[in-house]
């Protein structure tokens, strides 16, 4: 049964026309009047639906029953990344939508490969929600991760609550140790190349932890999904 994002509240027995976005995928997917459906809103749980009416321009759809249906991870992972390129950048936001991420901070860091500002930067993040919204719908999260607007590091880590870094400098803790304990956590992972140094002294000297995945250098797209998934489908 298809499941679809409605970025408006939702209500049993409310008669609404879908947005755009889930709209188009109703009519992409050929349903009509009668068919059966899932619309989720963020708030919370999930909607049962069927179709009204199917047209060029507006698809009207009846919501059924609420499921308090929840899959979220038991710790709340805010993860602030160093942006990568671009196709690695989306793999990256849909796997860590599915893995559970609470939210997302894309980071212009000194060695980040995709340099983005102003109306790039706007339309980026909109993808990337919109990234984050379609792996909702396949993997079963009625929650859907904020993906926030893209932010300077230095500027960011001013600002920002300290949390754990992934470091591959010597003597720093292994991540399941250091997260041990927490129900929240945000965890700062550089672009391709790493943070330099001078970042992550940074973070360092405003509190975060430095910690590590193992012997192996992982790639900047692969360490804060092997991260997410140590964090999340642990527990």
């Amino acid at each position: 049964m298809p499941r679809l994002y409605c970025d408006e509240p939702l209500a049993s027995g409310a008669r609404l026309a879908l947005p755009a976005g889930a709209a188009r995928h109703v009519q992409v997917l050929r349903l009509q009047p009668g068919a059966a459906l899932t619309l989720f809103d963020g708030r919370g749980g999930e909607y049962d639906a069927v179709v009204e009416h199917m047209g060029r321009s507006e698809v009207r759809v009846e919501v059924g029953a609420h499921r308090a249906v929840e899959c979220e991870a038991a710790v709340a992972v805010h993860l602030a990344v160093g942006m990568t390129a671009n196709e690695r950048m989306d793999w990256l936001v849909e796997k860590a939508t599915e893995l559970g991420v609470a939210s997302i901070q894309p980071l212009l860091a000194e060695r980040s490969v995709l340099r983005l500002a102003g109306e790039r930067a706007q339309k980026k993040q909109a993808h990337w929600q919109g990234v984050a919204i379609a792996a909702c719908e396949q993997c079963g999260r009625n929650r859907v991760p904020v993906v926030h607007a893209v932010q300077p590091l230095q500027g960011w880590l001013a600002a920002a609550r300290p949390g754990l870094v992934l470091s591959l400098r010597e003597g720093t803790q292994p991540l399941p140790h250091a997260a041990a304990s927490l129900d929240e956590v945000t965890l700062l992972s550089g672009p391709e190349g790493g943070l330099a140094p001078a970042e992550e002294d940074a973070a360092l000297a405003r509190g975060w932890r430095a910690v590590h995945l193992g012997p192996r250098v992982l790639r900047a797209e692969t360490a804060p999904i092997a991260a997410l998934a140590l964090l999340t489908l642990g527990r």
